[in-house]
């Protein structure tokens, strides 16, 4: 028979588990009725999400103290303990849910005056990622099935890639005229909201992950070393720098490249750096807001004077660094004088990237490196 004791904490972890249960069901629906809200125009559908935000928020103070109060309470150790840490911070998780489903209804009511409307089926096709993903950490938490758990965070990469078609599409539109530039704010952050509900998916499931098996793989890469490349238009010496940087296989690092207005890469770079040994084929120009925070950033390279001068300042524990060279993709004269304007950036690139690591290392992590590349 089990004790008063087990009773007590088994009730404790049941009324804990039904509350989450309960507000994760609340984030999904808000969710939901902000696509839906999105998709049909509803002004209506959106201040109901916006309303009822705030008992997500009753709920998330609500769960944290039934958190803080069981560990006072019944001092748990073990998987019980893990459970109950969990859980807070999957409690965060889901209020962050709820806010951005109404940050997508505020972008609806200030695109509910435009005319025309545009298309929102990319919208719908990246929320149609996320939600399952939301509900499927959820099921994971209540069935606490860590298999079901692994195999939706495989999903976050489907999210991402919609998510870079939406932003490179809209910048297009806009560039192209066909799209107010007024309207281009709204729709950027309402794409970013989805992706959002995704990665808040995939921070639950790690936590499930945890609480279930001890297996700690919450917020990989925490500690890595972000470097991000500013171009105008990231699709040439933006991602030439992406190329190198990735190629020379620095553990601890992580290299990626942004535009202000990205525009395809350029056929001839990646012809140029296929002759290099690295493959950009399968590298994507990106629009400025789909980076990570970037408070993030150990360091951000702006490479021409365009970017250096529309760049937001970073955050203050974020470095700055200028590189203003000229894009070779927009050399003219002969064959021959073009290949040399790539050589010139890409030696330029490959010097100054393996000064940046050694810097911020502290050590020469290249050291161990065969430098048989050309620069």
């Amino acid at each position: 028979m089990p004790s008063r004791l087990e009773k007590t904490l088994q009730k404790d972890i049941t009324e804990i588990r039904d509350k989450v249960i309960k507000m994760g069901s609340l984030a999904e629906q808000a969710v939901s009725n902000s696509l839906n809200a999105l998709v049909e125009m509803n002004q209506e559908a959106a201040y109901a999400v916006i309303l009822r935000d705030r008992e997500i928020d009753e709920l998330e103070k609500e769960l944290d103290g039934l958190c803080l109060e069981f560990l006072v309470r019944q001092q748990p150790a073990g998987s019980h303990l893990r459970f109950v840490y969990s859980v807070i911070k999957i409690n965060n998780e889901l209020e962050r849910v709820g806010d951005y489903a109404e940050s997508v209804a505020r972008q609806v009511l200030k695109l509910s005056e435009v005319e025309p409307q545009p298309s929102y089926e990319k919208f719908s096709d990246i929320a149609n990622l996320s939600i399952p993903m939301l509900r499927n950490a959820l099921l994971a938490f209540e069935e606490e099935n860590p298999e079901l758990a692994k195999s939706t965070l495989d999903l976050e990469k489907q999210v991402d890639a919609v998510r870079y078609e939406i932003h490179n599409e809209l910048v297009t539109l806009r560039d192209e005229r066909k799209m107010p530039s007024e309207v281009l704010p709204p729709l950027m952050i309402i794409a970013s909201r989805f992706e959002r509900v995704a990665d808040q998916a995939t921070n639950i499931c790690e936590e499930v992950l945890y609480m279930c098996t001890g297996e700690n793989i919450k917020h990989e890469g925490k500690d890595v070393v972000r470097i991000l490349f500013v171009d105008e238009r990231d699709s040439c010496r933006g991602q030439v720098a992406e190329g190198i940087a990735n190629s020379l296989g620095v553990k601890g690092f992580k290299f990626s490249s942004a535009g202000l207005s990205p525009k395809p890469i350029d056929p001839q770079t990646i012809k140029f750096m296929a002759e290099k040994g690295i493959d950009i084929s399968k590298q994507t120009s990106r629009y400025l807001h789909q980076t990570l925070n970037l408070g993030d950033y150990t360091a951000i390279v702006t490479l021409c004077k365009e970017a250096e001068e529309a760049f937001p300042p970073p955050p203050s524990k974020t470095v700055r660094i200028r590189w203003n060279i000229k894009d070779p993709s927009k050399a003219t004269g002969s064959e021959e004088e073009i290949h040399t304007a790539y050589e010139k950036t890409y030696k330029y690139l490959d010097t100054h990237i393996r000064g940046l690591i050694q810097a911020i290392s502290g050590e020469n992590e290249l050291s161990k490196k065969s430098k048989k590349r050309g620069g």
